[in-house]
C-alpha cells in the first residue's frame, strides 16, 4: 500500500516537529514536507504533489483561511485544520470546515499528547481516501422560511462526524423555520461546538444555539450538544427536555450518538432519527433502537458522504428506513413533520 504524502504548514518549528513526531509512529504516512507560511506551502504543494495538507490557521502574510480558499479554488485536495482551542480559534475553524477542510483537529498542548494520540495520523489516513467536497456559498439565512405546516413529529434527532459541518449546514439549512425541535451530535472538540452553533444560526432558518442541561424543547429550536465532557440525552414524553451528564465514552464517543437516539427512542413520543456522515459506527445501533421504536430513520447515502462509515454500519443492521442523498434529506424530514 502507498504511503499518505503529507505536507505539514504551520508557523512554528516546534510545532512542525510535533507533528511530524506525531506521524512518526505510523508506518502509512510519510511527512513530505514542511512549511511556515502560505508563499513556502504553495510551491510545496506544485513540487512535492502531497495526497493531504495539515494547515493551521493563524500564520504571517497571508492566513490560513485565505491559503484554503485559494488551495479550494486552484487545486482541490483534502486539508486537515490544526487549530489552537481559543474561542477565537475555533470560530476560525469552524469557517474553516464550511470552506471545505476535511476536518479539524486541536493542536497538542503535551509531550504526551503528541506521543500518545493517533486521532490526527487516522485522520490524515481517512482524508487521503476521501474526495474533497467543499461547501456551496451559502447566504445568512433570511428572516423567515417556509413553515412546516403541521407538527407530525415530537423530536428530530441528527448524529454526524467527519464531514457533519456540510453535512449539518445543508439539512438544516433546508428546514423549516418552525422545525420540530431537534437534538444534535456533531463530533467536534467542546470549544468548537459553541462556534459552530452560531455559524448554523446564521445560515439556517430555525434557531440553533449549543444545548443546555434542563432546556425545553420547543418547536423552531435546534440544539447542539456541547462537545467534549458530557453526553446528551432526552428526557419526558409530554415536555421533552435535555440532560447533559458525565459519563464514560460510549461508542468510542463523548458525546455520543447512541445515547441520544436511544433516548429518544425510549420516549415514545413520534420522531425522526437522521444519521449523517462519519468514521465508525456511533448511533447505528441507536438509531436501530429509535426505528424499533417506531421512529422514521433516514441514513446519508455513501455517493454523498464525506466518510461513509456511521450510515453504512447503521444501514447495514437495518436501522436505515430511507437512504437518501444529503441534498434531499431535509426536504425528507419536513415531509415527515407536516
Amino acid at each position: 500500500m502507498r504511503r499518505v504524502r503529507l505536507l505539514v504548514v504551520d508557523d512554528s518549528a516546534t510545532m512542525r516537529s510535533a507533528l511530524r513526531a506525531m506521524m512518526r509512529h505510523d508506518p502509512l504516512i510519510e511527512v513530505v514536507g514542511e512549511a511556515c507560511d502560505a508563499i513556502e506551502a504553495r510551491r510545496l504543494i506544485k513540487e512535492l504533489d502531497p495526497d493531504v495538507v495539515t494547515l493551521d490557521i493563524e500564520m504571517p502574510g497571508m492566513n490560513g483561511l485565505d491559503f484554503l480558499d485559494k488551495i479550494m479554488a486552484l487545486r482541490p485536495m483534502p486539508v486537515v485544520i490544526v487549530s489552537s482551542l481559543t474561542e477565537r480559534g475555533a470560530a476560525a475553524t469552524i469557517r474553516a470546515l464550511g470552506a471545505g477542510a476535511f476536518e479539524c483537529f486541536p493542536k497538542p498542548t503535551s509531550a504526551a499528547a503528541i506521543r500518545d494520540d493517533d486521532t490526527l495520523a487516522r485522520l490524515v489516513r481517512t482524508a487521503a481516501s476521501c474526495p474533497n467536497r467543499a461547501i456551496r456559498n451559502r447566504s445568512p439565512r433570511p428572516d423567515s422560511r417556509g413553515t412546516s405546516n403541521g407538527c407530525g413529529i415530537d423530536v428530530v434527532a441528527i448524529g454526524a462526524s467527519t464531514g457533519g459541518v456540510e453535512a449539518l449546514l445543508e439539512v438544516i439549512g433546508g428546514f423549516a423555520i418552525d422545525c420540530p425541535p431537534t437534538v444534535v451530535v456533531q463530533h467536534m472538540p467542546g470549544t468548537f461546538t459553541k462556534s459552530f452553533a452560531d455559524r448554523l444560526n446564521r445560515f439556517c432558518p430555525p434557531n440553533v444555539v449549543e444545548a443546555r442541561s434542563g432546556t425545553f424543547l420547543k418547536r423552531g429550536n435546534v440544539y447542539l450538544a456541547p462537545g467534549g465532557a458530557q453526553h446528551l440525552e432526552v428526557l419526558g414524553a409530554n415536555t421533552p427536555r435535555i440532560r447533559l451528564y458525565e459519563a464514560e465514552k460510549v461508542s468510542g464517543h463523548r458525546p455520543s450518538v447512541d445515547v441520544m437516539f436511544r433516548s429518544v427512542a425510549k420516549l415514545g413520543v413520534t420522531s425522526v432519527g437522521i444519521l449523517l456522515t462519519g468514521m465508525g459506527c456511533d448511533g447505528a445501533a441507536g438509531l436501530l433502537e429509535m426505528r424499533q421504536s417506531g421512529a422514521r430513520t433516514i441514513g446519508q447515502d455513501q455517493a454523498t458522504s464525506v466518510v461513509y462509515g456511521m450510515p453504512q454500519s447503521a444501514f447495514t443492521l437495518g436501522a436505515v428506513g430511507r437512504q437518501l442523498p444529503l441534498q434531499r434529506i431535509a426536504a425528507a424530514a419536513m415531509e415527515l413533520a407536516a
